[in-house]
Parts: C-alpha cells; sequence; structure tokens
C-alpha cells in the first residue's frame, strides 16, 4: 500500500479543556506544496478515523468524530482523549493537547491511500480524485495552507489565562527530546525550545 499525507494549517478558536473538543478543515482542493490536490468529494471513510500525533502510527491522541465533506473541504470535529490513570500515554497526550490549545501545533495532515489519481498537467503534482482515509494527524509543518483547526471549544476567553507563569512541555521529534518552556508576561508568550 502507497501511503500518502496531505497538509493543512489550524486556527484555534476556543477550547474545551474538559471535552477536548476542536474543529478544523481536514483538507481542502487547494494545490499544496507538493503540488497535490486532494479531492474532498472523493474521500471514502468511516468514522471514527483515528487522529495521530506527527502521523506516528504508535501515538494515536484521539479521534475524529464528525466529517462534513462539501466541494470546498472536508469540515472535522476531533475529540483528544481525556486519560485519567497516571501513565505514560496520559502525559504524551496531556502533552499533545497543550501543544495544540496554546498553537504551537497548528497543522492537520490526512493519511490516506490513492484509489484514483491522474498527474497534474504542466506540474510534477498528483490529482488525487478518489482516496481511502486512514488518519489524521496533528503536525507541526502543513502543506495545504487552506486546512486548518478552526476552533478549540473554549471554556475561557482568553487562551493565554490558561498558561501559568512558567509551563513545560517536554515532546519528541525525530527521537530528540525537546524541552518547551512557556513564560506568560501580560498577553505575551515567550516559546523557549531545550
Amino acid at each position: 500500500m502507497i501511503y500518502k499525507k496531505a497538509y493543512a494549517t489550524l486556527k484555534i478558536k476556543s477550547i474545551d479543556d474538559e471535552k477536548r473538543i476542536i474543529e478544523g478543515i481536514a483538507t481542502t482542493p487547494a494545490t499544496d506544496f507538493n503540488n497535490d490536490i486532494v479531492e474532498p468529494l472523493g474521500a471514502q471513510f468511516n468514522l471514527p478515523i483515528p487522529f495521530l500525533w506527527q502521523h506516528d502510527l504508535s501515538q494515536p491522541i484521539g479521534e475524529v468524530i464528525k466529517a462534513d465533506v462539501s466541494n470546498t473541504g472536508i469540515k472535522v470535529t476531533i475529540q483528544i482523549a481525556n486519560i485519567q490513570e497516571d501513565s505514560d500515554l496520559k502525559t504524551r497526550i496531556d502533552q499533545a493537547w497543550i501543544a495544540i490549545k496554546n498553537k504551537l501545533i497548528k497543522g492537520l495532515s490526512v493519511g490516506f491511500k490513492a484509489i484514483e489519481s491522474q498527474k497534474r498537467e504542466n506540474s510534477n503534482g498528483i490529482h488525487f480524485l478518489v482516496w481511502k482515509w486512514y488518519e489524521l494527524s496533528a503536525v507541526t509543518i502543513p502543506a495545504n495552507s487552506e486546512a486548518t483547526i478552526t476552533t478549540i471549544k473554549q471554556l475561557f476567553n482568553d487562551p493565554l489565562t490558561d498558561l501559568s507563569a512558567n509551563k513545560q512541555i517536554n515532546a519528541h521529534q525525530n527521537n530528540k527530546h525537546l524541552t518547551v518552556n512557556l513564560t506568560t508576561t501580560s498577553k505575551h508568550v515567550t516559546v523557549k525550545l531545550n
């Protein structure tokens, strides 16, 4: 199976810490950075769809629980897991949630298998006409600028008020450990990567 990915960015409008619900656009028919086009109306899928961290199949963080398909894109509702038991799994998913709600991760990426496609004229890209949707991921760097997270259900007015004076997020990128220190001053957030 050839596994393809199409990317988008997120725009966060609100947060619901209890339910951990976010909304966004999984894909649009816009040309992405790879010169590919993924037709929204060509998506074949069954809900729920796994929601992964950085396309890592061993790191699910939630599920796509709703997907509204139109010719302009696929609007999704995603629920990120809220694990209660103290465990490495809880820590990993909590870190992902903190990174998303504080806008450190702004990308969405669709993982799929092409069923019907054609080469784009005057381009090295592919037009994916029909495709099997296997997963959606939160990613650091997206390719499709029109696929965005539009909403994080919010219980407070200003997302910055959720940040404590100093908050630390541990993350892993390409098997390297990163520590992200968040510091708030008034309405500003300072991010330091160690």
